[in-house]
């Protein structure tokens, strides 16, 4: 194999320095809310959110001086990109950036931010790829890829090596996979410092790349997702050959399972991460039953998540769990009458948080009027209450289903 243990130690020495050795702490709440021995490291702790700097860092100090002083070029859809342009810009190395259309906005501008020059090219990673080679070779930049380089592997790689000097107990480490170039690196450094312990990835779905070629299966590959960070059609070369032969398995997860994870760590870590930040979280809440007995270690990969998305995602979950709702009542479109309906609301605790009333848009008769109200409530049940009163009270309504 190319990249050895003494590579990543190597690389840990080589970037300690300038790369935080984030925490890595058991969850006392989410062991037991899944059952699982669970231990999370806080990648997404680092300067620039994401682990992403270690790759990055550990292959621009091993840069010839020539190819320092002429520039580098990465295409990323955001972490590699912050991490390449913050490091370089510490290092005084120009650097060029291409992202694809669809990046989100907050990554985008944290990586000009760092002073590098961003390329907005492409609907996707791969056409964003094809571009960043046209611009090496054009500009004879030095190309600095996010995954599949023996360099990136190698700094990456030393994520496993703090986990597993915080914790030798680990039985297993879960590790989102995109490109393939952190699962890759931290496989080869926890296999060779505990040959027992099992490696699982994590893959959304829609981009199974590594778990097709593990299966070699044909899936189709593509579609938005919240976890963009990991929606790599096809991983790394060089990655692949390492997962076929160091991971135990790998997990599909899914959207809203995903969700789900950005919300309770939000919740009950207090963390902020990005959709394939949360993606082991996801993992373990989908197959359970793959950790039972394990002392696990997750990895929070990134926390660079659009505020609008993570509003959202907050929002979203708290309908899911029938914390925010909506009702439609036909009242009479009359003085009064809408004081009635809120005043009812509010004696059972209920908040309103929108009211709309409709005349026009309705097949209601002239004199009669839809309103619509979002409310916030402690649960579901309080909810029911509210209907269940509104209908005592002789007024036609019903909870509408947002299907979200």
């Amino acid at each position: 194999m190319a990249i050895s243990l003494q590579d990543i130690h190597d690389a840990a020495e080589r970037i300690e320095s300038a790369v935080i050795n984030t925490r890595f702490e058991k969850s006392l709440t989410l062991s037991s809310i899944f059952g699982v021995e669970l231990s999370l490291k806080f990648e997404n702790l680092q300067f620039t959110s994401s682990f992403k700097e270690r790759g990055a860092l550990n292959k621009l100090l091993q840069l010839p001086s020539s190819e320092k002083q002429s520039g580098v070029v990465a295409m990323s859809a955001g972490n590699h990109a912050k991490a390449v342009a913050y490091h370089a810009q510490r290092l005084g190395i120009p650097a060029t950036i291409v992202m694809p259309n669809n990046t989100p906005i907050v990554k985008v501008e944290d990586t000009r931010n760092f002073n590098a020059e961003v390329i907005l090219e492409g609907d996707s990673l791969e056409e964003a790829t094809a571009h960043a080679f046209q611009l090496a070779e054009s500009k004879k930049l030095s190309f600095v890829h996010p995954f599949d380089d023996e360099q990136i592997i190698a700094g990456q790689g030393t994520v496993a090596l703090e986990m597993l000097n915080d914790d030798p107990d680990l039985d297993a480490l879960v590790v989102p996979i995109g490109g393939g170039g952190l699962i890759a690196g931290v496989a080869i450094a926890a296999k060779a410092l505990k040959p027992s312990i099992k490696i699982f990835g994590v893959e959304v779905t829609g981009y199974p790349g590594a778990s097709d070629a593990l299966k070699k299966e044909n899936t189709y590959i593509g579609g938005s997702t919240i976890a963009e960070g990991i929606a790599v059609k096809h991983p790394g070369t060089l990655a692949i050959s390492i997962i076929q032969e160091m991971v135990d398995d790998i997990i599909i997860v899914d959207d809203e399972t995903i969700e789900e994870a950005i919300n309770l760590l939000i919740t009950i870590e207090k963390t902020v991460t990005e959709g394939a930040g949360a993606a082991s979280l996801a993992a373990v809440m989908t197959k359970p039953e793959l950790f039972n007995g394990l002392r696990t270690g997750i990895i929070l990969t990134g926390a660079n998540i659009d505020s609008r998305i993570l509003a959202s995602v907050l929002m979203r979950r708290l309908v899911r769990k029938g914390r925010i709702v909506r009702y439609l009542v036909k009242i009479n479109d009359s003085p009064g009458s809408l004081s009635d309906v809120t005043a009812r609301i509010a004696e059972i605790g209920g908040n309103i948080l929108e009211v709309s009333h409709q005349r026009m848009f309705s097949s209601v008769p002239v004199k009669e009027a839809d309103l619509y109200l979002t409310v916030e409530t402690r649960d579901s049940e309080q909810s029911k209450k509210i209907l269940e009163r509104l209908c005592q009270l002789g007024y036609t309504a019903e909870l509408l289903v947002d299907g979200v």
